[in-house]
This record gives structure tokens, C-alpha cells and sequence, in this order.
């Protein structure tokens, strides 16, 4: 294997296979990630905290295993950030917020960051979040405004806008986010990263979000392979997530490159509902769907047969802003964003009965789909209906729900439906910014889904950003 010119610009799956061979060291690797940040996060601000002794500590540790051939884990020496709204041990979990006391016992790392850990991954930072990761792009009274590596004046998405930012340019090639209503697919997509939901309970949490069992966590990455790298690690159990899956104990490379051929695929380019679909994302996701076909799968265009589920969404989103509003004392409310304090103020009109109407309504939903899953393997649409909008402060849009999801409407359903769904990149618009390709699958089919998008990922190779290089 080569030696890149920069081990920054490396998969993880790369930087494996170098530290096998000898070729570089988990110390090299790390240094030139920390170099990147040094260089990118003062403009792209996608890491709110970034630790250099401790992660060159644990990089010096990893390359002393490597030495004498007992490495601990699977991603031993892979440089890795984690979202501000996950526990790390030692660091602060600000969770983009001023209310949030620094200054306090940081003993606990949450399921995701403990198995990083025992897999010998070297922990780079904390990536920058909206405030308790309320929207879907990246800006916060606290950290400021994350940009997009592609281009500076656009949003990387949110609410792991600053994963996707990191691993975009070349700053860790994995980054763990969390995603209630698209916040790993979103900006995975308008970064040109491959970013994984999988089904929910594939990734243990603690604690559990506010936002109730719509959230996920997932991984952002530089390639498919590096998706299955990372949910073999993070799919592992923890026994304080009462909401998890039984340990699926299993190696989600193997099977990886299997292919599609004789996979029944529907393609909906809207799934039925959705408006405004930029006439570049149709058409480059239109492309990627006959890639598809061309290795070999079964392509039917075939809308789902639901309603748009955004008022479900918004208003169990809502519900737990307001849920999360009542935890905090008068002087905290008073600094909050007022993005999420409009979103809490929204939740404090619905009543118990509202709820209830609207979590059987998504139990109908979820119904349907595991029904249509019965007819087809997997349901291709685009990630985002638009490419990568403009970067702006917190505060500066009026918080409705459309101005919150109504440009995403192809996320959310499926936090809704918990089933598993990837985002790969499949091209770039006249203006140069990324755009996504969502593939969904089965409930707790996982690997189906990640086999899928690696077939894609084979005849479409992801591209870097300019910012990176």
C-alpha cells in the first residue's frame, strides 16, 4: 500500500492496513489529524474541544501495541471524534449550551464512547452541536457558527454539523453523531460523507435522549467500509440502555461487498409528498438509481403510499423540547438559544391526549412500512430535497416546522419508523456542493444496508472537498 502524501486525508480502514504493514504509526496519523484541526477548526469551528496531549498519549500507547503486535481492538489508533451531546470521561458534555455547568464531575462515558474506547480508538475531541441538538444545521449561542468544508458560506447541516464538518476535511476519519430527525444523514450529505442511522437500539445510549426513541446514534465517515468498521464497535452491548437490541455479536465487513445483483429496490423521488426536490439533487439521485440497476438490482419506482409525517415529528419533537425546557431554572432559559426556546414554547401546547393521537399514528406508520419492507429489500430516495443552504447565526429564521424539516422531508420518516437508512454521496451540483443518496432497509437489517451502499460506493467513488487539501 502506498503511503498517501498526508495520513489526514486517510479512511480508517486505510490507516489500519498502514499500521499493519509498518508503514505509519497510530502517533503519525494522530499528529497530522491534530495538525488539520490546527489549520481548518479555527475557520470551520466543528470542534468545540479538541485534546492534544491525551489523544497523542493514546496514539503513543496504540503504536507501543502495534509494536509488539497485541492490538487491543478493532479501530486501534483510529483517530475518532465524538458529538458534544455524548458522555465522554474527562471531557465536558456542553451539549452546545450555555445552561450546561462545566465545572462538575465528568466521570462517565456513555455505551458509544466506552466501546471507542476498548476498541482502541484515539479520541480527539468533542464536535460541535446546535443547542441539545435541537435543528438541522450547526450554529449555538455557545460555539458559534459551524461551516461546510466545501464551502464556507453554507451550513454543514446539523445537528452533527460539526462531525460531519471534521470528517469532510480530514480532521478524524470517524465521527459519532446522534440523529433524531436526520442529524447524521443531514449533514452527512450536505458534507459529501457517508453517514449511518441504524435501527434503532443497533447502538446502545445513555442517557436515554429527551427526544424520546426517534433518536439514534450513528457514525460519520470517509467511506461505506469505515461504517461497517465503526457499527461493528459501537453495536456492542451496555446494559443501561433498556431500549437496545439483543447483542447481534457480528462483524458487519463480512458480507460488505457482496453486491446488489437480484436486490428488489424501490425508488422514490419523493416518497409521494415532498416539494421543491432541487431539480440537480433529482437528477443526480435519478443517475445513482440506474448505477444500481446497472449492478444488477431490481429497480421499481414505487411511492412508499404515506402521508407526509412531519406534523408527527414536529410535534414529538416539541413535546421534548419543552420536556427538557422544564428541567432548566429561570436564569437558564433566559441564555438558551432561541431557536430551541421557541421549539419548547411550541411543545407546551399540546396536551397528553395530543401525544397519544400522535405516537398511535406513528405506530400506524411504522406498521405500513415493515408491511411494504415485506415487498422489497430496500426503498432508495434522495438524503435532503436541497443542497447545502446558507450558514446563519442562531436566531436568524423563524423556527416553524418548515423552516425546521420541511427541506429534509426524506430523514425524518424513517426515526419515525426506526428503521436503518445510510446516506452516500452521488455527485455534485453546478455549484460544486455535495449531494446525497438515502438507502433504507428492513428493520434490523443493518447490513444489508451497508452492503448496498458500498456497491454504490464501488462505482462512485466519494470525493474530498477543496477546503481539505
Amino acid at each position: 500500500m502506498n503511503l498517501p502524501t498526508d495520513l489526514a486525508d486517510c479512511t480508517a480502514t486505510d490507516l489500519l492496513a498502514l499500521y499493519r504493514s509498518g508503514q505509519a504509526s497510530p502517533v503519525e496519523a494522530t499528529q497530522a489529524v491534530l495538525a488539520r484541526i490546527d489549520r481548518l477548526n479555527p475557520t470551520l469551528l466543528a470542534f468545540c474541544h479538541v485534546a492534544h496531549d491525551e489523544a497523542l498519549a493514546a496514539a503513543r500507547a496504540s503504536a507501543d501495541r502495534w509494536t509488539r503486535g497485541v492490538p487491543c481492538g478493532a479501530l486501534e489508533g483510529v483517530p475518532v471524534s465524538i458529538k458534544d451531546l455524548i458522555l465522554t470521561r474527562g471531557w465536558p458534555t456542553r451539549r452546545g449550551s450555555h445552561t450546561v455547568d462545566p465545572a462538575q464531575p465528568w466521570d462517565v462515558d456513555a455505551p458509544v464512547t466506552a466501546r471507542l474506547r476498548e476498541a482502541g480508538a484515539v479520541l480527539l475531541g468533542k464536535t460541535a452541536t446546535p443547542e441539545f441538538g435541537c435543528k438541522g444545521e450547526t450554529n449555538s449561542p455557545l460555539t458559534g457558527l459551524t461551516r461546510n468544508p466545501w464551502n464556507l458560506a453554507k451550513t454543514p447541516g446539523g445537528s452533527s454539523g460539526g462531525a460531519a464538518a471534521a470528517v469532510a476535511a480530514g480532521m478524524g476519519p470517524i465521527g459519532i453523531g446522534t440523529d433524531g430527525a436526520g442529524s447524521v444523514r443531514i449533514p452527512a450529505a450536505f458534507c459529501g460523507n457517508v453517514g449511518l442511522k441504524p435501527s434503532f437500539g443497533r447502538v446502545p445510549a445513555y442517557p436515554l435522549s429527551p427526544f424520546g426513541t426517534v433518536s439514534h446514534l450513528g457514525p460519520h465517515t470517509m467511506s461505506v467500509r469505515d461504517a461497517a468498521l465503526a457499527l461493528t464497535v459501537l453495536s456492542r452491548p451496555d446494559a443501561r440502555d433498556w431500549t437496545s437490541l439483543p447483542p447481534a455479536a457480528r462483524d458487519y465487513g463480512v458480507g460488505l461487498e457482496d453486491g446488489v445483483r437480484g436486490l428488489r429496490v424501490a425508488w422514490s423521488p419523493t416518497l409521494g409528498y415532498a416539494q421543491g426536490v432541487d431539480p440537480e439533487v433529482a437528477a443526480a439521485c435519478e443517475r445513482a438509481v440506474r448505477h444500481l440497476a446497472d449492478l444488477g438490482a431490481h429497480v421499481e419506482t414505487v411511492d412508499p403510499g404515506f402521508d407526509d409525517p412531519l406534523d408527527i415529528t414536529i410535534g414529538l419533537w416539541f413535546v421534548g423540547a419543552w420536556t427538557l425546557w422544564n428541567t432548566l431554572t429561570p436564569e437558564q432559559q433566559a441564555v438558551t438559544d432561541p431557536d430551541f426556546a421557541t421549539e419548547a414554547q411550541a411543545g407546551s401546547g399540546y396536551s397528553a391526549l395530543d401525544v397519544q393521537r400522535l405516537n398511535l399514528r406513528r405506530g400506524v406508520l411504522g406498521t405500513h412500512m415493515r408491511q411494504f419492507m415485506q415487498r422489497f429489500d430496500l426503498l432508495v430516495t434522495p438524503s435532503v430535497a436541497v443542497t447545502a443552504f446558507d450558514a446563519k447565526p442562531a436566531g436568524q429564521v423563524t423556527m416553524t416546522a418548515e423552516a425546521m424539516l420541511g427541506w429534509t422531508p426524506f430523514s425524518y420518516p424513517f426515526n419515525l419508523t426506526q428503521q436503518p437508512a445510510i446516506t452516500v454521496p452521488c455527485g455534485l451540483s453546478s455549484q460544486g456542493l455535495p449531494i446525497g443518496l438515502q438507502l433504507v432497509g428492513p428493520m434490523f437489517d443493518d447490513a444489508l444496508v451497508l452492503r448496498a451502499a458500498r456497491a454504490f460506493e464501488s462505482a462512485c467513488p466519494v470525493r474530498r472537498p477543496p477546503a481539505a487539501a
